[in-house]
């Protein structure tokens, strides 16, 4: 494993403990500022590039292998947003995850480290999951904050118009 590799998986690591505390916390559901989103898919995307190019890899495969792990991303983070807990407090919209949301979080990076080993390795583009792993997270949070967010809108359909699916 590359000293790159290794740190691809060390900042992902570090991002999902984030996200799995950010979740385990009860917060409002608002809108959030979109540079976290922006911040993380252009490292990811700087991170992916950089891996195409040193190892020579075949754009056109390591895209449909991408792709592959984004959609497995997209379901990861619509069924964590089902094990949120939305609920309204003082006229605000609140949410919370759970341990079976933690687990769904380290369960997801694992399908898609996983699912690029297979992949990857079959199709010759290596260890792009550790590349990419970046984008995946970014990719499963969105989801799932879009999710959460439409929920939070029915209980209080008129604060609805104020938030973004970014909250």
């Amino acid at each position: 494993m590359s000293t790159e590799t290794l740190l691809s998986l060390v900042v992902g690591v570090a991002v999902l403990g984030l996200l799995i505390y950010r979740n385990l916390v009860a917060r409002p559901v608002r809108q959030a500022n979109p540079r976290l989103y922006l911040i993380l898919g252009i490292l990811g995307i700087v991170e992916t590039v950089e891996f195409i190019q040193k190892n020579h890899v075949d754009a056109t495969i390591a895209v449909t292998a991408l792709a592959g792990s984004l959609v497995l991303a997209a379901a990861f983070g619509a069924i964590r947003a089902i094990t949120v807990r939305v609920w309204m407090k003082d006229g605000q919209s609140w949410s919370q995850g759970n341990v079976l949301t933690a687990v769904l979080w380290i369960v997801a990076l694992g399908a898609h480290l996983g699912y690029d080993a297979l992949i990857g390795h079959a199709k010759g583009v290596g260890d792009i999951g550790s590349a990419t792993v970046l984008l995946y997270l970014v990719v499963s949070l969105a989801v799932q904050r879009f999710i959460i967010v439409a929920r939070a809108a029915k209980l209080d359909p008129v604060a609805a118009g104020q938030r973004s699916w970014t909250g």
